[in-house]
């Protein structure tokens, strides 16, 4: 039975880090896709993501080699780690979940304002020019902008964005979720004896 308890806490430990490993390439892998096709100009925007993936890779690495070899340390700081992330994360959950109209319109302007090329990337994508008002005067990537038929990002944006947010908040919460069970799995599996180790020697 103790082997079979080892047995299973491992093998769960082993393919939760194999799925982490999956959606940090996954992640890098689609924020290079949107860099090289043009998709998306901002350096920031492509770097974040694959910043967040590769911090995921490698966080997701740690606990598939500390699952494999049962080794005390490695599960100890990815427990830590996996802990910490999942503090945040469900934080960041909940509040794209609760988030106001009012707070929302605030962020999109913010973010609006923050980066040109941001500007640029929405303007082309959905078509419009400005935030709040259409000004022929200012140059825009729109295709619109040629007709002089334009409307101002804000209400294109405003559309999508509680939807967005919902969508995002419920991935994440849903994600967290798992990252508390990685946390469980790990402290459980951590403090289990390999059945095919020497029974005198420490955990």
């Amino acid at each position: 039975m103790a082997c079979i308890g080892f047995s299973c806490s491992k093998n769960s430990l082993c393919a939760l880090n194999i799925l982490y490993v999956m959606v940090s390439l996954l992640m890098i892998g689609i924020a290079a896709w949107g860099k090289w096709f043009g998709l998306v100009s901002s350096f920031q925007v492509v770097g974040g993501v694959i910043g967040v993936g590769v911090f995921l890779f490698f966080v997701a690495l740690v606990g598939l080699i500390g699952a494999v070899k049962h080794h005390q340390v490695l599960l100890f700081f990815y427990m830590i780690v996996l802990f910490m992330v999942f503090v945040v994360q469900f934080s960041v959950s909940c509040a794209s979940l609760a988030i106001t109209k009012e707070q929302q319109d605030h962020l999109l302007e913010v973010g609006w304002n923050n980066s040109q090329s941001t500007q640029r990337d929405v303007e082309k994508s959905l078509d419009c020019c400005g935030f709040y008002a259409v000004s022929y005067a200012d140059a825009c990537d729109a295709v619109c902008f040629s007709n002089h038929a334009c409307e101002s990002c804000a209400a294109k944006i405003q559309e999508h964005a509680g939807e967005v947010l919902r969508f995002v908040g419920g991935v994440g919460l849903f994600f967290s979720f798992t990252e508390i069970l990685g946390v469980w799995l790990t402290y459980r599996y951590r403090n289990q004896k390999d059945p095919r180790a020497n029974p005198s020697a420490f955990l």
